[in-house]
């Protein structure tokens, strides 16, 4: 507890799966935390849950749209003003777009890197500036076992979360002078929603399930917060000499050769 006791900090895309359990982790963690999200009725929940599970939490919800640059602007704005200067950034918000390139549309295209790439882009944007003059923060960007290997029929989403791998690793260069950490996560298969609805898609979920399982090494899928708990440690001071890296969470799925 209290691994990021006096620490303020903004997450997007906070309101439900991997980024509400980084909200809820790092309140734990002493944190004051700023919800990010489009939806804001669910970044109202979760803050309300925050609320009644820690005592003496500081959590708020702002609705922001990471596709617009100003939107985020004005959300980090409401949220120094209410907590102080920032010292983390968890660039969490992002959408799943499958196509088949050859008949992906332009909106296909550009509803993806709006959200998952420019979305990323435009949280460090907007908190560098503060980060550099102070000489002090933390970028977490939350990327996928998709940035570095590549999955037939998701196309375009590794290109983007490819070049949130890049994007992670240039700024982590370029202003580790000024004491500014960039870092990324790449979760693997993680219990949210979404992997729920798709197995009830399927003929057999309960097949579908398992199929899923057999193919992880340690045979299950992960859970949010253990995401999250790997959020809370790049975002403290235990990883002051981390920088420009990524942090891969997928039960050691992505090392394994074939099936």
């Amino acid at each position: 507890m209290n691994r990021l006791a006096g620490k303020v900090a903004m997450i997007t895309g906070a309101g439900r799966g991997i980024g509400a359990a980084i909200a809820l982790a790092f309140a734990r963690e002493g944190a004051a935390v700023a919800l990010a999200e489009l939806d804001l009725d669910t970044a109202n929940a979760t803050a309300e849950r925050i609320a009644s599970e820690v005592s003496g939490a500081r959590a708020m919800a702002v609705k922001t749209d990471v596709t617009q640059s100003a939107s985020v602007v004005e959300a980090l704005k409401q949220t120094e003003a209410t907590f102080g200067p920032l010292d983390v950034l968890v660039n969490n918000a992002g959408i799943n777009v499958f196509c088949d390139p050859l008949t992906m549309t332009d909106e296909d295209w550009k509803r993806c890197f709006s959200v998952d790439l420019d979305g990323v882009w435009n949280g460090c944007c907007a908190v560098l500036p503060g980060m550099v003059g102070r000489g002090r923060g933390s970028i977490v960007n939350i990327a996928s076992t998709h940035a570095f290997k590549i999955i037939p029929g998701c196309f375009p989403y590794p290109v983007a979360k490819h070049g949130v791998i890049g994007l992670t690793r240039a700024l982590g260069i370029e202003y580790s002078p000024n004491n500014v950490r960039v870092n990324a996560i790449a979760p693997g298969y993680i219990e949210m929603q979404l992997t729920l609805d798709w197995w009830d898609s399927q003929a057999d979920p309960k097949a579908a399930r398992q199929a899923t399982l057999d193919l992880q090494p340690m045979k299950r899928i992960g859970q949010p917060q253990e995401v999250a708990m790997t959020a809370v440690f790049l975002a403290s001071d235990e990883a002051l000499f981390i920088n420009a890296s990524c942090i891969t969470v997928d039960g050691g799925r992505s090392a394994l050769y074939h099936d």
